[in-house]
């Protein structure tokens, strides 16, 4: 950590410290109960065993292990608002964090348990038990009790100070690692798609005149420009669009790429928007404000913003595969002097007939998976918390769809191979990363 952020945390701290030493004044999950518990006042002496009787309490997950590149976002991310010097953590704890994310030392955390409000309280209660000796913990790969590896490496337990506990597991740190991760790799998946597409276009015999420039500076959407200017790019290149043909136009998987393609990469770009806000954000509850004399309760810890973010990523994902699936589709349907299936025997073989029956299946099951989470609530708390985000599902579902995506992609791309087979000696563009 920078010097600078060292001083704005042991600020904080010492900001509370002083808060508390001075007055009797209520404040949340400080010198109270939590949730519906709040009215219960905490003598001072109990203050401590409050902070770990939570984190102990709310580590109840389950479901499989979250991946490990995951935990390593949510530790980076949690030591991040922490680093802010809006929570009252002492710096001690926030070192540890560090030292955990510098050894590698990767908490076992449940993916199931978050409902996005108040922020992820069940796997970032996982997150933070190793740091008082307690869960589990991958080092070395292998998993292990936390209090083991702690005793290997010369490391006494923490004893949390007040706020402490709350500050570690109040936040949005595993949504927004899942978002990140999800972001990263719906880019990656666009920029397959486009090439892909440029193939497929080019191998089934489709024209470069829907990737015009004239045409989409007329709806100028960013993606839609982008999308049709690469393309075009890519097509420009390729011997095979001298190829006589007789359709006047193509089918809409293929003529309606730049609008389809083009709309996606708009989401994405709004996707990152919302994750670099939030990866530098302070989301735990309560935040003190130092330079106001201030602390106060509020909702930063909400996962709205995450969860409409990654639904509409999800949706567009689904859709991103969709179109693809549709032009697997037509490439094995015999048109344009393509062999049916795309095999030399039809019927004694049945070629790429079943690649297609995969590829729709996948994008069935997006269709599903598409399905908004932040729609959904549920009361918890008693009534206490009586609207959450779903966010962390939205970002489970975002991720499984990402993982049928790829499939999807990979079966076009192999698809638009076996195609090109069939139009030797003519020759594709070399650019098309075949």
């Amino acid at each position: 950590m920078s010097q600078e952020a060292r001083d704005r945390i042991e600020q904080g701290h010492a900001f509370l410290m002083k808060k508390l030493r001075e007055g009797q004044n209520p404040y949340y999950g400080i010198n109270t109960g939590f949730g519906y518990l709040q009215n219960k006042r905490i003598p001072a002496e109990e203050r401590k065993a409050l902070q770990v009787n939570l984190l102990r309490s709310h580590a109840s997950g389950t479901g499989a292990s979250l991946a490990p590149e995951l935990v390593r976002w949510m530790l980076l991310l949690k030591i991040q608002a922490l680093s802010l010097g809006y929570s009252g953590i002492s710096l001690k704890t926030v070192q540890r964090l560090v030292e955990l994310y510098n050894e590698d030392i990767l908490p076992d955390i449940p993916e199931q348990g978050s409902l996005g409000a108040s922020g992820d309280l069940c796997p970032l209660s996982h997150l933070a038990l190793p740091l008082i000796g307690e869960g589990w913990v991958w080092y070395r790969k292998k998993r292990q009790p936390a209090m083991k590896v702690l005793a290997s490496l010369g490391w006494e337990p923490l004893q949390l100070d007040a706020k402490e506990g709350l500050a570690l597991i109040n936040g949005t740190q595993f949504m927004t690692a899942l978002g990140i991760e999800a972001l990263f790799r719906a880019t990656h998946q666009w920029s397959w798609a486009q090439w892909i597409a440029a193939l497929s276009t080019d191998v089934f015999g489709g024209s470069a005149q829907p990737f015009h420039p004239a045409i989409h500076r007329l709806r100028p959407h960013p993606g839609q420009i982008r999308s049709a200017s690469e393309i075009h790019s890519l097509l420009a290149l390729s011997p095979m669009q001298e190829m006589p043909r007789q359709e006047v136009q193509d089918p809409y998987s293929f003529r309606c790429i730049p609008q389809v393609h083009g709309a996606v990469w708009d989401i994405v770009e709004r996707m990152r928007q919302v994750m670099v806000t939030e990866a530098n954000s302070v989301t735990d509850n309560p935040i003190l404000v130092p330079e106001q004399d201030l602390i106060l309760s509020g909702g930063n810890f909400h996962g709205e913003p995450l969860a409409f973010a990654l639904d509409h990523l999800s949706i567009a994902m689904a859709e991103l595969g969709n179109i693809s699936e549709r032009r697997t589709y037509q490439l094995v349907s015999g048109q344009r002097g393509l062999p049916l299936f795309l095999t030399a025997d039809p019927g004694l073989q049945s070629g790429w007939m079943i690649p297609q029956y995969t590829a729709a299946s996948l994008v069935s099951e997006n269709k599903q998976l598409a399905t908004p989470a932040s729609v959904d609530s549920i009361v918890s708390s008693n009534g206490q918390e009586d609207h959450v985000s779903m966010g962390a599902n939205a970002a489970r579902q975002c991720l499984r769809i990402l993982d049928n995506t790829e499939k999807i992609l990979a079966i076009e791309w192999l698809t638009a191979l076996q195609a090109i087979e069939f139009r030797r000696p003519q020759k594709h563009s070399h650019s098309s990363k075949s």
